[in-house]
């Protein structure tokens, strides 16, 4: 069955009988992995209730676009922000109409207007209306205009007619909204990918650790994934479920990672670090707890190895990418390191203050030898997405032609 575990699906809900499909999408949509909400015309709740779909999707329903609670907080700007795809099942002619002019005069068609996100449609209709030349000129305008077309299915129809016009099965839907996901950019490449903290450890029970919580590393496996790769993650402890269909290998220490990194890199074609690896370790690791006796304490350490250099350093290296997460001066700091370490591209970003670190958004200032681009602010899953498709473009830019054969 498709997947689409912790993505946020929008569900749109225009007038027509099919909207009784409805509540069945947003079911299969959540059993799917999804997160979803729903926003419904005032024509839909003809047919089906806001309650209904409240209780399908678990969250409230967004119904008017002037709805002062939601606009003090520009409701139909965070709607179309948080939303990885908009799916309008059903989508009616009227809404195709109103979609293909770029009308924004209902909460649904103001959100598919402002957001980035894919928007798909699910057209429902008398089949009559289907073949009408209007509405095959405005689905030619929005299939130009990058909108997604799903269906319609044909046959027999709640006037009695029989033709195209039926909306796709909530089976269909799921399958087809997955595969939006599914961009096909690293079909065949191996990529090796470190996440989270590393611990190292003083004694049984107390180490020297960092605040990272591997989101964003588990955000860019999933993205690999998605992207056609073959995704090993090297994790460091953390609280995070594995990412389904990458091999994850849970680790503690930042030798232990490095190990970890090295028994799998030999036929990676892209190596990403996101990890947080403590660049120390106590020199000594005491068997048992150690009690507190002195005032004062002295610890010796000493340095880890160096996981990101290591692997730009082998013969046949992989595309190499590193992080840098940074409190001050993040550009010198991150071209430092991608000139020391000797790495193709380093994705920096701040630190601290509620950035980086345990946040659920992030921005990155992706720097190579030749240029500096800003990836701005934006959900973690978002963000891992736009960083892996200019990982593709970049390593296809590097190798050219040797991609087919380092696929094979």
């Amino acid at each position: 069955m498709a997947r689409l575990t912790n993505k946020h699906i929008l569900l749109g809900v225009s007038g027509g009988i099919a909207a009784y499909k409805s509540a069945d999408t947003a079911r299969r949509l959540r059993d799917a992995g999804a997160e979803v909400r729903v926003i419904m015309t005032r024509a839909a709740t003809e047919f089906i209730t806001p309650l209904t779909m409240q209780a399908v999707s678990g969250h409230p329903v967004y119904q008017e676009l002037l709805d002062t609670n939601a606009e003090a907080g520009m409701g139909h700007i965070e709607l179309a922000r948080w939303a990885d795809v908009i799916l309008v099942a059903p989508a009616s002619a009227n809404f195709l109409a109103r979609l293909a002019q770029g009308r924004a005069d209902d909460l649904l068609s103001t959100v598919c207007l402002a957001t980035e996100a894919t928007v798909a449609v699910a057209p429902a209709m008398n089949q009559q209306m289907w073949s009408n030349a209007a509405t095959q000129t405005n689905l030619a305008t929005i299939k130009k205009n990058g909108v997604k077309i799903f269906g319609p299915a044909e046959g027999s129809q709640a006037c009695g007619e029989v033709g195209p016009g039926r909306m796709l099965e909530a089976t269909e839907l799921v399958t087809l909204t997955a595969a939006l996901f599914s961009s096909g950019e690293l079909d065949g490449l191996h990529i090796v990918i470190t996440a989270g903290p590393t611990w190292e450890a003083l004694d049984p029970v107390r180490g020297i650790t960092n605040r990272s919580s591997g989101k964003m590393g588990y955000a860019i496996a999933a993205a690999a994934m998605e992207a056609g790769a073959r995704v090993i993650l090297v994790s460091g402890p953390t609280a995070l479920a594995d990412p389904e269909r990458v091999q994850t290998i849970r680790v503690q220490s930042a030798q232990e990672m490095h190990d970890a990194v090295h028994a799998h890199i030999h036929n990676a074609q892209i190596f990403i670090g996101v990890a947080a690896v403590a660049d120390y370790r106590p020199a000594q690791v005491s068997a048992e707890k150690i009690k507190k006796q002195n005032a004062d304490m002295a610890l010796k350490l000493m340095r880890n190895p160096d996981i990101l250099a290591s692997v730009a350093a082998l013969a046949a290296a992989p595309y190499t990418v590193g992080f840098a997460a940074e409190t001050n001066a993040l550009e010198e700091h991150a071209r430092r390191k991608l000139e020391s370490k000797k790495i193709d591209l380093i994705a920096a970003n701040y630190v601290g203050d509620d950035q980086g670190f345990e946040a659920e958004e992030n921005s990155l200032l992706l720097i190579d030898r030749e240029n500096i681009i800003k990836l701005p602010t934006q959900a973690k899953t978002k963000l891992a997405r736009a960083l892996i498709q200019q990982i593709a473009q970049r390593y296809r830019a590097k190798y050219g032609a040797k991609i087919h054969r380092l696929r094979s």
